[in-house]
């Protein structure tokens, strides 16, 4: 009877552990050469592509290299709604195409988005795009984002080093209030983790007055994060705190003035004070927003994170605020109220009252010519609705209940930005978010597999090499599920250049670029230049000097080449890659996640 019964314990236990498996996406990868000689005469250029993990529907842009310094401030796009300043910008831009997985090629003729040919030079290429044929995967038990409260994915530790997991934390529970503070609870989840799961959720709990914003990580101390809170004296409280695992976090009463940044508010009534964000920017600086709908005020407070004491403040009313509005009594538009952080520089910003999106560098002072790149007043027919030439308010998107909706909005690596798109009645779409180019030019609305015209709530890009790089967002369209779901997606950057090519510029036009991703998991792209066909070896090496593989080892012809490593089958660490031909040979450094 025992054996019985042991035997029927092992039976169900195996096959409850059947039914738990760890979140594991399937990645998608785009490859392209790093380099690609074109003589921009016209004739018709051939870029091969290759898609691996899932079809890709993707986007093929030109852009200006190196001329950043000197462009802008300059107005473009429709009416001139799209603003330039400091950055590199948009030559041309191709119609989404859907690669299928495996090779494939990008066809360009060498002009720009008006017809014209683009002169001989170096520019920089840029594919993008994401998996729009098969269904989201159901990755993270929290939450999502919606209108007012926010979610943060946080990819790096406190001391800049990536995490083999990224780390989110989820929406506040409990409901806060604007007259006493309550005790409010913060959740935090691994991505990878089970999502059917729900007891791998860890919380902290913690007092304060309303607060749905962002909850910050510190960037110097383990366990330690800021939040913050409002309250209907119409002020604003950063308090810093030290996280405890399913228990009470401690708050840190030595930090800033009595353990508290305070400052006072623009919003004239409380219901408004929903409707603003912070984020840890880089350089010591938490930036959190000041405004509201009406309001005349729209600025960013930049506070040290390190003692909480206030630097400075960026004006952003000219983009943000109507004054004429404001004059006759009415709503200026408040915003910005969403924020995404892309490498501790770049932040992005978006309100769901209004089109206006808008990326910056808030570290480079109050100068506005220091720290705007780009303002997209009403999105280029991405995301907008009033763009009516005799429109008197062209920056507003909620005036009737038939423009997209733009709530949360999130950049990539590459600095493509979305935002969540959707109708609720007179013009229902399909469209699941908006994209934008690294400039701001609105590319288009696009859709996930089998999306519906009901409501979405957020989206989220984690694009930094790990095992988990894709697009998050809800599933409530079709399932009627808040929670985090995965799509795949990925962008590449290359150069395309008139130069001399590499068979007329002797020995030293043998290169070895960077490879991509980096850090990266399971595979990465190698690109390197020849400068004479020959024999040509790729050799991988762990930290101990030890060759542990041998990706190419075969004749190659002059000019650009790229090979793929797949470390499925390798541990995590740093590793280098060598590539020899002849009497040339570089190598260099990489990190595999897991």
């Amino acid at each position: 009877m025992k054996r019985i019964t042991l035997a029927t314990f092992i039976v169900l236990f195996l096959a409850s552990a059947a039914f738990a498996a760890e979140f594991a996406p399937t990645l998608l990868k785009l490859s392209a050469p790093q380099a690609v000689h074109y003589d921009f005469d016209g004739s018709q250029l051939e870029i091969p592509v290759t898609v691996k993990g899932t079809p890709a529907n993707t986007v093929f842009m030109v852009y200006t290299k190196g001329q950043a310094d000197g462009i802008g401030p300059i107005q473009n796009g429709y009416l001139g709604w799209h603003h330039v300043n400091k950055i590199d910008t948009c030559m041309y831009c191709a119609p989404p195409q859907l690669l299928d997985e495996g090779d494939n090629t990008i066809l360009w003729n060498g002009k720009d988005d008006d017809g014209n040919l683009i002169g001989p030079g170096e520019y920089t290429y840029y594919l993008w795009g994401y998996d729009s044929v098969n269904a989201k995967v159901y990755a993270v038990p929290l939450e999502t984002a919606s209108i007012y409260d926010y979610v943060n994915f946080v990819t790096h530790d406190y001391q800049g080093n990536p995490y083999t997991r990224p780390v989110i934390y989820g929406k506040v529970l409990g409901a806060g209030s604007f007259s006493a503070e309550r005790t409010l609870i913060r959740q935090k989840w691994s991505l990878g983790n089970d999502p059917s799961d729900e007891s791998l959720i860890e919380t902290t709990s913690y007092t304060a007055y309303n607060d749905r914003y962002s909850l910050i990580p510190s960037p110097y101390e383990l366990d330690k994060f800021y939040h913050y809170t409002t309250t209907n004296a119409l002020q604003g409280h950063i308090r810093k705190w030290t996280w405890v695992p399913n228990g009470n976090a401690v708050r840190d009463t030595q930090w800033a003035t009595n353990g508290e940044f305070v400052h006072d508010t623009s919003s004239r009534n409380t219901y408004l004070l929903d409707n603003q964000d912070m984020r840890y920017v880089g350089n010591d600086l938490l930036a959190v927003t000041n405004t509201g709908y009406d309001t005349n005020v729209s600025e960013l407070v930049m506070v040290s994170a390190k003692d909480g004491t206030e630097q400075y403040r960026i004006d952003l009313s000219k983009w943000w605020v109507n004054p004429e509005d404001y004059e006759k009594g009415g709503i200026p538009v408040g915003g910005p109220s969403k924020m995404d952080v892309v490498n501790d520089t770049y932040l992005f910003l978006g309100a769901h009252g209004t089109c206006a999106n808008q990326m910056i560098v808030p570290t480079g002072g109050v100068d506005e010519e220091d720290w705007n790149r780009w303002v997209n007043l009403n999105g280029d027919y991405v995301g907008d609705h009033n763009f009516a030439e005799d429109s008197e308010r062209p920056w507003v998107c909620h005036d009737v209940w038939t423009h997209p909706y733009k709530y949360q909005f999130s950049g990539d690596a590459h600095l493509f930005s979305a935002f969540i798109a959707y109708t609720w009645t007179d013009y229902p779409t399909t469209w699941s978010f908006g994209l934008y180019a690294p400039d701001g030019t609105g590319i288009g609305n696009f859709s996930y597999a089998g999306e519906t015209t009901g409501r979405k709530n957020d989206i989220k890009f984690v694009d930094y090499g790990s095992a988990y790089d894709g697009i998050y967002s809800d599933n409530e369209s079709i399932e009627n599920d808040k929670h985090y779901w995965f799509v795949a997606h990925d962008s590449f950057k290359g150069t395309l250049t008139s130069a001399v090519s590499v068979d007329d510029g002797g020995p030293q036009a043998f290169s070895v670029s960077q490879n991509s991703p980096n850090p990266f998991n399971p595979s990465t792209t190698i690109y390197y230049t020849l400068a004479e066909a020959g024999d040509v070896s790729i050799e991988i090496f762990n930290v101990a000097g030890q060759r542990v593989d041998t990706i190419a080892n075969e004749f190659m012809s002059v000019g650009s080449h790229s090979v793929t490593w797949d470390a499925s089958g390798f541990s995590a660490g740093v590793y280098f890659y060598t590539v020899k031909t002849g009497d040339f040979s570089k190598t260099m450094k990489m990190t595999l996640l897991k």
